[in-house]
């Protein structure tokens, strides 16, 4: 059963009760209401003196940890995921652009080769319909404009279709493209040789940006998948780990802009030594976000 609500106060109380320093509680106050007790709990936790161990937890705090480390561990997570997005949606609308442009240019003929059997495999194109070109789509004004327009036409020309499709499920598509020499091509065009790696890479880079859209934790994200071993350079002890994923991301934006990828190590950076300079104490518990 569920413990039942606490009020702010209650909050703080309960968090001193387990040995951690609070500097101002008036701002501690604004703080929670600002972010909430339960999401802040998240950044409080390398602070435990169980921490990383889940199971058995205490709940007690290190001697020395203080509310304001948290805070601060709290708003380096929430600069980090404004980076990050703005150069995972760079790299989205790079893939999604070198795929409509090669393929459409390639199946001339066929503006809507997407949805032909001689291009995609047959699974796919089965599903296509119930998990992409649904109702709802059909209701984006771009394609509900061109059904209007066009009335006979079962789907958009790909350049239409393609550019509303999620980011998932334009790594579907890739997936599912039965020439390997289209995968190929696509890949090659991103400095990575093995269509493998390039939809390992791909996948990494859709699950950082997955956690960066939904608010989850980035400093101590965990991959699902290890990353396979590739151009791009990681420490193997990197492999599951949010270094390794910047490291991957890195090396993809590389491939579309150098300028770009050496800003984006930059703005990490400074952010991490602003982290370390408020609360050096975090430099032992967070991963180095120097190394990328």
């Amino acid at each position: 059963m569920e413990k039942s609500a606490t009020t702010v106060e209650e909050q703080l109380s309960i968090l001193e009760s387990r040995g951690l320093r609070i500097e101002n509680i008036e701002k501690a106050k604004e703080i929670l209401h600002d972010i909430g007790y339960y999401r802040l709990g998240f950044y409080l936790f390398p602070f435990e003196k169980t921490y990383p161990e889940l199971k058995n937890r205490t709940h007690e705090y290190k001697e020395g940890a203080a509310f304001e480390d948290a805070v601060s561990l709290y708003y380096f997570d929430f600069d980090l995921r404004l980076i990050l997005m703005r150069y995972l949606n760079r790299i989205e609308i790079s893939f999604r652009t070198e795929l409509i442009y090669y393929l459409s240019n390639k199946y001339k003929d066929n503006v809507i080769w997407f949805a032909d059997k001689s291009v995609m495999n047959r699974h796919y194109l089965y599903d296509f319909e119930k998990k992409v070109y649904t109702n709802d789509f059909r209701k984006i004004p771009v394609i509900h404009r061109h059904h209007r327009n066009y009335p006979n036409d079962r789907f958009a020309p790909a350049w239409k279709t393609l550019e509303f499709m999620t980011f998932g499920a334009i790594l579907k598509l890739y997936e599912q493209l039965k020439g390997k020499e289209d995968k190929m091509y696509i890949a090659h065009k991103f400095g990575i040789r093995q269509v493998v790696t390039f939809e390992c890479y791909m996948h990494t880079i859709r699950q950082v940006r997955n956690s960066c859209a939904h608010g989850l934790l980035l400093y101590d994200l965990r991959l699902p998948q290890a990353i396979r071993r590739g151009p791009a350079d990681y420490d193997p002890a990197d492999r599951n780990n949010i270094i390794g994923s910047i490291r991957v991301i890195k090396y993809v934006m590389e491939q579309i802009s150098a300028n770009r990828a050496k800003d984006m190590s930059r703005e990490i950076i400074s952010i991490y030594n602003r982290l370390c300079e408020h609360s050096p104490k975090l430099k032992v518990l967070i991963p180095d976000f120097s190394k990328i």
